[in-house]
């Protein structure tokens, strides 16, 4: 199914950042986000993946068939690198089958979290994407903390991805060898920094 976006307005901190924001994003295709930092490109994403309300219009095809990927690897630091993959997709009901040799975690499965580097941790929290069994992900700023053998290589993933049928909507200002189309958030800023009511933080960053 494909993801829809329509006359989206978001806020953050009870202050709309983001309004009339329209686009369609079909299965196998990706769509990058971009525009200066604080414009609201994460707010943006997790109102997509309904960790917080919109102020003002509508997402379709989003809900159950959505993989969030935030700035906090969320990981559980005392279990090893396959504890925590297994742990993750005995949650989606999915298997764990190549993905540590896809993510380059084979030769780490035995090691605790807590003792991996910030590029490991990362590649670990990326890992988990491919143990939802989810065709829509969500990233937010994906290859922060990794190298550029790293970043090639999620960079592959993501084409294998988008070739099974996947889908991609990326905040990055990182060239991962995609072919994507851009979305530049500008012309959607916010005309005036008008307060609302709006509950905007009912769940912390994360992986939904």
């Amino acid at each position: 199914m494909d993801l829809r976006v329509a006359n989206l307005a978001v806020a953050r901190g009870g202050v709309t950042v983001l309004q009339g924001v329209n686009f369609t994003l079909p299965s196998g295709r990706a769509l990058v986000l971009r525009g200066p930092n604080g414009i609201g490109k994460t707010t943006l994403l997790r109102v997509i993946a309904g960790l917080q309300p919109a102020i003002a219009g509508t997402v379709t095809g989003a809900g159950e068939g959505v993989a969030y990927a935030a700035h906090a690897d969320g990981l559980k630091t005392t279990l090893t690198v396959a504890e925590n993959l297994t742990f993750w997709a005995a949650i989606y009901g999915e298997q764990v089958g190549d993905t540590l040799a896809r993510m380059n975690l084979a030769e780490l499965c035995d090691r605790a979290a807590a003792n991996l580097s910030a590029g490991q941790k990362r590649r670990l929290g990326l890992a988990r994407l491919l143990v939802t069994g989810r065709k829509i992900w969500l990233l937010d700023e994906p290859t922060v903390s990794l190298d550029t053998t790293s970043v090639a290589l999620f960079g592959d993933v993501l084409r294998e991805h988008l070739a099974t049928g996947g889908s991609a909507l990326i905040a990055t200002h990182i060239d991962l060898g995609l072919e994507a189309e851009v979305l530049d958030l500008s012309p959607f800023r916010a005309k005036l920094s008008v307060k609302n009511g709006a509950f905007d933080a009912a769940f912390g960053d994360g992986f939904a």
